[in-house]
């Protein structure tokens, strides 16, 4: 009569098999103490040497009671979890959040605009960046938007071109 071969230790299985204690020790149920010895060093219920020495003393077992003996002071599988609750989705960290940027003015963005094309106008449009930084500014101290550095560039582009076209006018009278 043949018996089908044990299965592997699987989570949640007890490792004791039935029969007499000083019956011989098969092969298939060495390899299942050592799974659990395995998944209670795993668990850090174990330190490395003693789980080196009853993994080799499994090995060396002839008997399901030496083997038993072994397991004895260890669950019979993982260490159950408590279960997670359904109701509530798990946090997301930190860092997987997304980032939420604030909208960037739209008259910061026009005097950054104007004051970049003060040197294609030669200067035409030096004035209206002046005007519109300066509304942008306002405007972003009260809104919460973004779009400083814009409104600051127009500013200093549109101040600079109408500072050169004084200059011009002022070396103009002087040469007239």
């Amino acid at each position: 009569m043949r018996y089908p071969p044990p299965s592997p230790w699987q989570p949640g299985q007890s490792w004791q098999v039935p029969g007499n204690p000083s019956m011989l020790a098969s092969q298939a149920e060495r390899e299942r103490a050592v799974d659990v010895l395995r998944a209670a060093f795993g668990e850090g219920r174990l330190q490395q040497r003693e789980f080196e020495q009853r993994v080799a003393r499994a090995y060396a077992a002839r008997t399901i009671g030496e083997l038993s003996v072994l397991v004895a002071d260890v669950p019979q599988g993982p260490a159950p979890m408590p279960p997670t609750p359904v109701a509530m989705p798990p946090a997301v960290p930190q860092p997987y959040l997304p980032v939420l940027s604030r909208p960037v003015n739209g008259k910061a963005v026009a005097s950054l605009v104007l004051g970049l094309m003060t040197m294609v106008t030669f200067g035409v449009t030096g004035l209206p960046a002046v005007i519109t930084g300066h509304m942008a500014l306002s405007e972003l101290r009260s809104s919460g938007e973004s779009g400083d550095a814009q409104a600051v560039i127009g500013l200093i582009m549109g101040w600079l071109s109408i500072a050169a076209w004084m200059v011009f006018f002022v070396f103009l009278v002087i040469a007239v």
